[in-house]
């Protein structure tokens, strides 16, 4: 082999080996980022389920409240679950002297059952039970009074019931439909939503916020008729949102849905780098090969 063969060859080596060298410091790059992201993901609160002993919401589609847990009504008679919640029922665990988003979240209810084509006591009830077993009857008067108020037009007040009871009750009827609270500074952190029960006490539906859509509501009160899980975006929503201690309204998780984006990105285009550097090293040790053959 000559000495200009020998040349080309090695060229022709280093060549060959000279593609898998740049794709090293990308591809740590795109490590660090990813750690940089995660770390992101971690501060604003992880992965979207609640933790344990978190405030939020953990969907119990197709579990049963207990229809035998005992609470007051308006009046202070004692009232037992089972025998209200005889047709598609929409549950709200709230707490009368909240400032602020109960209020948002009766009124809500109020505005939706005013839009809502639909029979009181046949095919729907309401009930609103408070998280506070410090308060009354006659808190939950005051709140009924405002709420019925609200829809401005006749309603049932039978078909809308108001209750309070003890701390043990409360704890196992949030705990049935994975609604989790938290005492704080003489009132509560919890979150905002409604929930729909079949006649049996099966949790079929989860809507969140304050704001509802009558068409949707009528969807899922159809749903609960019939005893069939509707599942929610309530996955979706966890991920993308947070509640804010302060204000117990949803704010947009930045660095939460910005790391995990910057991952999926960063990911995307390492494994873009390297496959199109498999397919250039394929191609030029392709040409390589054909210059080889015709060597001298």
């Amino acid at each position: 082999m000559s000495a200009c063969d020998a040349f080309g060859h090695v060229r022709d080596s280093r060549r060959r080996q000279s593609p898998r060298r740049p794709f090293h410091r990308p591809l740590l790059f795109a490590a660090a980022l990813c750690a940089l992201g995660a770390a992101g993901w971690a501060a604003e609160g992880g992965a979207p389920n609640p933790a344990p002993g978190l405030v939020g919401i953990e969907e119990k589609l197709g579990g049963r409240v207990p229809l035998d847990l005992t609470f007051r009504d308006e009046y202070g008679n004692p009232i037992e679950l089972g025998d209200i919640i005889a047709c598609p029922t929409i549950l709200a665990l709230v707490y009368y002297n909240c400032p602020n988003v109960c209020d948002l979240l009766l009124t809500g209810i109020a505005g939706m059952i005013r839009g809502l084509d639909a029979e009181p006591g046949k095919d729907y009830r309401v009930i609103a039970v408070s998280i506070d077993e410090n308060e009354t009857p006659a808190d939950a008067r005051r709140a009924k009074r405002i709420s019925l108020e609200t829809i401005e037009r006749p309603f049932p007040p039978e078909d809308w019931r108001f209750l309070t009871g003890d701390r043990l009750a409360i704890e196992r009827l949030a705990d049935s439909v994975g609604f989790r609270f938290a005492r704080r500074d003489g009132g509560f952190d919890h979150p905002v939503s409604i929930m729909f029960l079949a006649p049996d006490g099966k949790v079929t539906h989860y809507i969140y916020g304050a704001d509802f859509l009558p068409a949707d509501v009528k969807l899922s009160l159809l749903s609960a008729r019939q005893g069939t899980v509707a599942p929610t975006i309530a996955g979706f929503l966890r991920f993308c949102f947070r509640t804010d201690p302060a204000s117990h309204r949803l704010v947009f998780a930045t660095l939460r849905v910005v790391g995990s984006t910057t991952i999926l990105l960063t990911l995307s285009f390492a494994a873009y780098l390297v496959l199109s550097g498999r397919r250039r090293g394929k191609r030029i040790g392709g040409r390589d090969g054909g210059r080889s053959g015709h060597s001298p």
